[in-house]
């Protein structure tokens, strides 16, 4: 999921002529620093791992719950969220579109990415004396289970505010010149004055406000480079004071219950486990099993990376670590057989979209909870829809792949295709393993993600031989990292989801989606087309944390099931997600694939009309999505 975003450049240099002592000096302390942020923040994944594991194995092995289990992660999770979003920032790894950043002259490019820095420390700044007086009053709360003050949760929001601004002003110490970081503070500090002083000409707009902050405002932010998740807070905070009396405490409340959702707690968990699948070698050996299988026939190594890519999105929720599991070891191959690379990125970019769905996907978490569908309805409603756009998929390799050159390609001998399967079959077991206990009510969906963490670490040392201690502190970093950048968005797109309602917006929008003419089948075409916009702009779960608890009432009130609803929405964002121009997913597909996104458009459209072919069928025929609930 970062799957689903283009970062911030990680070349954190300082520009020429800035080295000396000052630079040396900032280099060093952020070093320090960032070490004071990173050990706890990678400590904080393996103590929720430890946590619930533990309750799994109390509750099923010893039938004796841990009744503080809940209490303790959630407390550990936001610390995990808020630190995590610290490193993400230091590392320049907040979610954000770079389309058309990435298309300005050198000099606007370094000039735009130090002002998105800039507007985040202007939020920053602003939020803190509220998030300050968030945790005092939240000190008189004491916590159910533990006892304790509930301040020791709530402080992890100034604590993360302030750690997130010291950084913000090393890292504009360190990347840009003193002209270029002068004049976007200017800019910035400008443009909050310029609000400040239309203060009273704001207050009479009424509804119009909506479109000036979480339109106009917005888009500017998210086109102009700025994070997406400081793009939403600057939009709600703005709103919130300069057109209503609300106090600001109340967003630093919206935003920690939105990043405080338990069933969050899977993400960065199969965060984890993507990551881990890669290290120990079960995704190449899926990989090895599918090409014994296809790779003699047209196009076989193509119906492969369709394949494969079902089968480990199944179990990363990752689309980067589930592209970057599949490239690398089918691309060779497919190029010495005569494949375009511009067709190998392409085909890889819609495999991306194809699999949303397949459980667990973060977004269809996500969906479960911010509006209450059962997760294991999600997840298995969620298989055949993303098979529906796998065969669609497969036509269109078919159609190009007719004229394929096979004649130095063999077929597998039945005894290597059995010795591959048995070495496939532990990766194998795995997506089963996690569907099972979720759907059997063995595990919920945020402790099934540790059952497969330990799963994994014993295929790997005991089955596969595959184990590099040396990656697992850099792989608890990448998901704390990659965790707080998501669950960021999540906290502050909750804030603005509640700006919009507490508006009257949801009841307009209510009113405006049942009067679309169709019923039904208008209410799918609009949502389709809304989503695919939606997916393409804000990416999939800043999406559905603002619309779903809005349009999915909507949806039972047409006599759309939820879970269908769910499956339609997902496809629509992922195809936006992965579609050019601006679906960043595309361009994330082209650098894995070391492919010029130009050089791989022309090959884009033959898969993109099977992938609105494939969502279509998805949204008309109910009974791929409900039909095994």
């Amino acid at each position: 999921m970062q799957t689903h975003a283009a970062c911030y450049a990680k070349d954190t240099r300082p520009v020429a002529g800035a080295r000396g002592a000052p630079a040396r000096w900032l280099d060093g302390l952020d070093r320090v620093l960032g070490l004071a942020v990173e050990i706890p923040a990678a400590l904080l994944v393996l103590a929720e791992i430890a946590v619930l594991l533990s309750g799994v194995i109390a509750r099923y092995v010893f039938h004796a719950p841990l009744v503080w289990g809940d209490e303790l992660a959630s407390i550990l999770f936001l610390w995990l969220s808020m630190l995590g979003a610290v490193v993400a920032l230091r590392r320049g790894e907040h979610m954000r579109m770079t389309a058309l950043v990435a298309r300005a002259t050198p000099a606007v490019r370094a000039w735009l990415d130090v002002a998105a820095i800039a507007a985040a420390l202007c939020f920053m700044l602003m939020v803190l004396p509220h998030a300050w007086e968030y945790a005092s009053e939240e000190a008189v709360v004491t916590t159910p289970a533990l006892e304790i003050s509930n301040a020791w949760r709530a402080a992890a929001l100034p604590a993360g505010f302030i750690l997130m601004t010291v950084f913000a002003l090393l890292r504009l110490a360190r990347v840009g010149s003193w002209r270029q970081v002068a004049g976007a503070v200017a800019a910035v500090a400008v443009i909050a004055g310029l609000f400040l002083l239309a203060q009273p000409v704001l207050a009479t707009l009424g509804k119009a406000n909506l479109l000036v902050f979480f339109v106009g405002l917005v888009a500017a932010n998210v086109f102009l480079g700025v994070p997406i998740a400081f793009s939403f807070a600057l939009a709600t905070f703005g709103y919130l004071a300069l057109t209503t009396q609300t106090p600001l405490m109340v967003m630093v409340g919206r935003m920690d219950e939105g990043m405080s959702h338990l069933i969050l707690l899977a993400v960065p968990m199969f965060i984890l486990l993507g990551l881990l699948i890669e290290m120990t070698g079960m995704a190449r050996a899926m990989i090895g099993f599918l090409a014994s299988l296809l790779g003699h026939v047209r196009g076989g190594l193509s119906y492969v990376l369709i394949g494969a890519m079902y089968l480990v999105s199944g179990i990363s929720g990752s689309k980067v670590a589930d592209m970057a599991a599949v490239a690398p070891a089918l691309f060779p191959e497919m190029k010495q057989r005569g494949a375009r690379p511009g067709n190998l990125a392409a085909l890889l970019s819609c495999t991306g979209a194809q699999t949303e769905t397949i459980p667990p996907s973060i977004v269809l978490i996500t969906i479960g909870s911010v509006t209450g569908v059962s997760i294991a309805a999600l997840f298995t409603g969620g298989m055949l829809p993303g098979a529906a756009l796998g065969l669609a998929l497969a036509v269109i390799v078919w159609r190009r792949s007719r004229g394929e050159d096979l004649s130095g390609v063999h077929r597998a001998p039945g005894r290597e295709i059995a010795r591959l399967f048995c070495v496939a079959v532990p990766a194998l077991l795995l997506p089963f393993l996690i569907r099972a206990a979720v759907v059997e009510g063995v595990a919920t969906a945020t402790e099934v993600s540790t059952i497969g963490i330990a799963y994994s670490v014993l295929a790997g040392l005991c089955l596969y031989r595959r184990f590099d201690w040396r990656r697992i502190p850099s792989m608890l970093l990448d998901t704390a990292a990659l965790s707080g950048a998501i669950i960021f968005i999540v906290g502050a797109a909750t804030a603005m989801a509640w700006g919009l309602t507490q508006s009257g917006f949801s009841q307009d929008l209510a009113e405006f989606m049942r009067r679309m003419p169709g019923g039904t089948a208008g209410f799918l075409l609009v949502s389709i087309v809304a989503f695919v916009v939606l997916g393409s702009v804000l990416e999939g779960i800043p999406a559905i944390v603002l619309f779903g608890p809005l349009l999915f009432p909507i949806a039972r009130a047409v006599g759309v099931n939820e879970v269908h609803y769910a499956m339609v929405v997902i496809l629509s964002m992922g195809l936006g997600l992965f579609a050019p121009p601006f679906g960043v997913g595309y361009y994330g597909a082209c650098a894995i694939s070391k492919v010029s996104p130009d050089e791989a458009m022309p090959y884009m459209w033959g898969y993109l009309v099977a992938l609105v072919a494939g969502v279509l069928l998805v949204a008309f025929i109910p009974w791929i999505s409900t039909g095994f609930l």
